[in-house]
């Protein structure tokens, strides 16, 4: 059993300005709690939350969680979802991205454990690895290479899950866990690596669509506005986790490559590339703890999503073109 649901009157949201973070700031406003945003604009960016910045209770800080974390006032709740997400991301950045799940956890726990806040850890199906359990249950400890390429993204998590819990278990602070799935929707880096942002612009584009092996990998996604939604519940729960949150709606790359070609009416061809050291060759979340605990689905169909995100990237080409020309 968690502790009782709190009322959260004050959040703060590290990593606020990324791509999940600014959706996360955006629902907590939605249901008036105020937000503190920081970030250290390392993979986020100030054009994520630039629409709430007049909004009230928001407001946004450059803080690296890394160094210091210093937030004036009552807090109620602490998202720690600062981190490089992406593949293309953590890679270029291996030691900051072992150092703000390490250091930044500390500090984070620290701040939430002196304001006597709820902790929420964002954590990931990274975790499983390669998983040889599919699909994934919250019970399974996974298949991770701690010394590959993505190691240093899948220990992080890792790591920053065992201090979560070691401050809940030794001091008594309220923490949750949430591993989240393949995440997609508006304000996706184009250039972040990911398979969706990268089909979508090589399809607009006319160029080729790159897809890794023979594209029988097969991943799980989940629009963002179900993601943060399944976050927040977590998050306004008294639940410790870990749990899934993410989408059992499972297909392969090289299906999702067809399926924006058909989404963006584009005739690009689809060529294949070799398959990168580690890559999990399935991921499936097991959803049931989070429709049992949280009474938690997604609501909205991989086919929607999908069109919703094409019409975002198409929008935001066509601004750009217009804005060169």
């Amino acid at each position: 059993m968690g502790q009782p649901a709190r009322t959260i009157r004050r959040a703060v949201v590290t990593g606020g300005a990324g791509f999940l973070g600014s959706h996360l700031c955006e629902q907590l406003l939605d249901r008036d709690v105020e937000v503190v945003c920081l970030d250290n604009f390392l993979t986020g960016s100030p054009d994520n939350v630039a629409h709430l910045l007049e909004r009230p209770g928001f407001r946004l800080v450059r803080c690296d969680v890394t160094d210091y974390v210093h937030v004036p006032g009552e807090v109620d709740l602490v998202l720690h979802f600062a981190s490089p997400a992406s593949p293309l991301d953590y890679l270029r950045m291996p030691i900051e991205t072992l150092k703000v799940g390490s250091l930044g956890t500390l500090h984070t726990l620290g701040l939430a454990h002196d304001k006597g806040a709820r902790y929420l850890l964002a954590s990931t199906s990274e975790v499983y690895g390669d998983p040889l359990e599919h699909p994934q249950r919250e019970d399974y400890w996974g298949n991770v290479n701690p010394v590959g390429p993505r190691g240093v993204y899948d220990e992080a998590k890792r790591f920053s899950e065992a201090l979560t819990t070691a401050y809940r278990t030794s001091k008594g602070t309220d923490t949750g866990i949430v591993r989240i799935f393949n995440t997609y929707g508006p304000r996706m880096r184009a250039d972040d690596g990911r398979a969706i942002p990268a089909f979508i612009g090589q399809a607009l584009s006319g160029r080729p669509l790159t897809v890794a092996g023979d594209g029988s990998q097969t991943r799980s996604i989940c629009y963002v506005e179900d993601t943060a939604r399944g976050i927040l519940e977590m998050a306004f729960s008294g639940h410790a986790g870990p749990v899934n949150i993410g989408n059992p709606d499972e297909l392969s790359m090289l299906r999702l490559a067809e399926w924006i070609v058909e989404l963006t009416g584009s005739s690009s061809p689809i060529e294949f590339i070799d398959l990168p050291v580690d890559d999990p060759k399935v991921r499936r979340p097991d959803t049931t703890r989070a429709r049992e605990l949280l009474s938690w689905r997604p609501s909205v169909s991989s086919e929607e999503g999908l069109r919703r995100t094409v019409d975002w990237f198409a929008t935001r080409l066509e601004a750009a073109a217009v804005t060169a020309g």
